[in-house]
């Protein structure tokens, strides 16, 4: 029963070690992959700052997309193999989902869906930016003086009409 236990304990102890040493030797010899590219916020408009991270980039290196011009990812200190850097969104960004390409070290990574850039909306003048009235505007607008006018005269006539019984 003991010699089952210390076998067990050995085992887990071993496959433990065994799953780290990958992860330790990588880092020890500096050998990154690229990983993880994330654009927050997801969901944004024309103009706005879009803060792009990734992983396995701990020198620094360049953020390209249809949306916004080359910006450069500078490394995080503290964090481990992580660049950042901020994206101004083009005005005339097209609407939709975007992707983002990341060259770091020699090594290129794309997510390419990325971010979504939503259209503006056509707000303001509302109809005013016409050049004037159009012939039936100005034949409503016509009809509607001629009507109280008349409905205006019927009136007075009435309590004139009204005085004299």
């Amino acid at each position: 029963m003991r010699n089952s236990r210390a076998l067990a304990a050995s085992a887990a102890a071993v496959a433990a070690l065994g799953l780290a040493a990958p992860s330790a030797a990588a880092r020890d010899g500096m050998n990154f992959r690229l990983s993880n590219i994330v654009a927050l916020p997801s969901v944004i408009a024309r103009g706005g700052q879009l803060t792009i991270t990734v992983d396995g980039c701990p020198s620094g290196g360049t953020a390209t997309s249809d949306a916004f011009q080359p910006t450069p990812l500078t490394p995080i200190h503290g964090a481990n193999q992580t660049a950042k850097g901020t994206a101004v969104i083009n005005h005339n960004a097209r609407p939709g989902a975007h992707s983002i390409t990341v060259n770091c070290n020699g090594q290129t990574l794309t997510n390419p869906a990325a971010f979504t850039v939503i259209g503006g909306v056509r707000g303001g003048l509302g109809g005013s930016t016409s050049s004037g009235a159009t012939p039936t505007d100005m034949a409503i607008g016509g009809g509607l003086v001629a009507a109280a006018v008349i409905g205006g005269g019927v009136f007075w006539m009435r309590r004139r009409a009204e005085k004299h019984i």
